[in-house]
């Protein structure tokens, strides 16, 4: 009978504890603000009022992963992430507040000051915490001296993203591994120096100079590994193992326990918890706008391809979406063809199967208006990898490696590699390489910054009408 799985316990810092007192605070100090500085005023109790939000808030934030672990990633985007989550509680609020008939406790007025004096506080308060924390380790104030076990890449990797992340509050010492010198690696001279064998580094354990070790063998090594675990039990410092399955390619991970057991994402979808919210009202937002915009247009295209040639307005092609599943992608019609079998040949410069208008349509993208559609009805995104034809998919994934990942998530009307310059026909297995290599990219990478800087140059790359044809 095999042992049970060991519970894995998620990471629970002072900070934590920290962020919500600040967060809670924040709440409270910016109804005080409404209360004593302008000229709207509650009629109970707001002490009451703002206590009852900020609980609202906490477990809000629990689902929106405000307080999950912000290492490596971007002041602002944990900054939106708490905007969003005080957005939520706001909503929250009013739903309670008209269901109990409460909702006269404060002013139109109070309730517009409040909700946009609170994300200041909550920016301010994170901002205030970050700088304080990094001058502090800078200043060796509550900071930890660490070693590494291991000389290979993976343990370089790990003194580089310690060095970059003050606020983490560690301090390399060096590298120990009992292997000789001809079989490790040669360490960087901007990194750090091996320091000596494992005997080297229970004894600095046990003097008590050294706080916390990294095991960085790989995985395979296990033999190793416990044979490093077992002598350092008889110290009191703190010890890590370094999955080496970091050194993969992932395309998004994060943390998840089923039952105890901890498990990580290799492929993961990024867009969860207020992350995919986000994306989805602002493609709701701008898609709903645009299409407002872009209807009289959108109108006038129409009929001018049902007056210029024979056929249907639109064309709906078959193309992978969100996780491989099959959607039919809204165009208007720009070749006197409609293929969508299993065999689709690209459009390629002076391809005699579109029409005048076509050619006119796609070289300023006009044909790709109704794919706002798609957009509004949830099938598509306003930005993310182009869906390339169902033939093309099937052609390409036995070709490309890593190809079918870019279904990760939804498919968009422009993409990274769209403004990159991959635009248009893939004669060639590089360019496919190309543009996926993109693809990859946005989904490691995605912000939305990023999205909105896609956006904007998505306009100049359709007016210089490069590779549209």
């Amino acid at each position: 009978m095999s042992p049970a799985p060991r519970r894995v316990l998620p990471y629970r810092s002072l900070n934590e504890a920290l962020y919500r007192l600040i967060d809670a605070g924040g709440i409270l100090l910016a109804l005080a603000f409404v209360e004593a500085c302008t000229p709207w005023r509650a009629t109970g109790e707001f002490e009451y009022f703002g206590a009852f939000a900020a609980i609202i808030y906490l477990l809000v934030a629990e689902v929106t992963g405000v307080y999950r672990s912000w290492r490596g990633i971007s002041t602002d985007r944990e900054i939106l992430c708490a905007w969003l989550t005080w957005l939520a509680t706001l909503l929250v609020m009013l739903v309670i507040g008209f269901a109990t008939g409460q909702t006269h406790s404060l002013s139109r007025g109070a309730i517009v000051a409040w909700g946009l004096a609170t994300p200041v506080a909550l920016g301010a308060g994170r901002m205030v915490l970050r700088m304080m924390q990094r001058s502090l380790r800078r200043h060796n104030i509550n900071t930890q001296n660490f070693a590494i076990v291991g000389v290979n890449e993976l343990a370089i990797q790990l003194a580089k993203n310690v060095e970059n992340s003050a606020e983490v509050g560690l301090k390399l010492l060096g590298f120990y591994d009992d292997r000789p010198d001809e079989r490790v690696g040669s360490l960087p001279p901007n990194v750090g120096a091996r320091l000596g064998s494992i005997d080297d580094l229970v004894a600095a354990a046990k003097a008590g100079s050294v706080q916390a070790i990294y095991i960085t063998f790989p995985m395979r090594a296990e033999d190793r590994i416990r044979a490093v675990l077992e002598r350092l039990s008889d110290t009191t410092a703190s010890v890590y193992i370094v999955p080496d399955f970091f050194v993969f390619e992932l395309m998004h991970s994060r943390w998840a326990s089923i039952g105890g057991l901890p498990v990580v994402s290799v492929f993961e979808n990024p867009f969860y918890g207020a992350d995919g919210v986000l994306k989805r009202a602002v493609d709701l937002i701008l898609g709903s706008i645009a299409l407002l915009l872009l209807a009289i247009p959108m109108g006038i295209v129409a009929v001018l391809i049902k007056l210029t040639s024979r056929g249907p307005v639109f064309f709906r092609q078959k193309r992978y979406g969100l996780d491989g599943r099959e959607i039919y992608v809204w165009k208007f019609r720009s070749m006197t063809v409609a293929d969508n079998g299993p065999v689709v040949r690209q459009a390629t410069k002076n391809d005699a199967r579109i029409t005048k208008l076509g050619a006119v349509l796609r070289k300023t993208s006009l044909d790709e208006l109704p794919q706002l559609f798609n957009v509004l009805e949830g099938s598509m995104s306003l930005v993310g990898p182009r869906p390339h034809a169902t033939a093309h998919n099937e052609q390409y994934r036995q070709l490309i490696h890593g190809y079918m990942l870019r279904h990760k998530v939804k498919p968009g009307i422009t993409g990274l590699a769209q403004v990159n310059g991959w635009r248009g026909e893939t004669d060639t297995l590089e360019k496919m390489e190309k543009r996926i290599e993109c693809d990859h990219q946005y989904i490691r990478e995605w912000s939305l910054w990023l999205d909105l800087t896609i956006m904007v140059q998505t306009v100049f790359v359709v007016l210089s009408r490069r590779n549209a044809y």
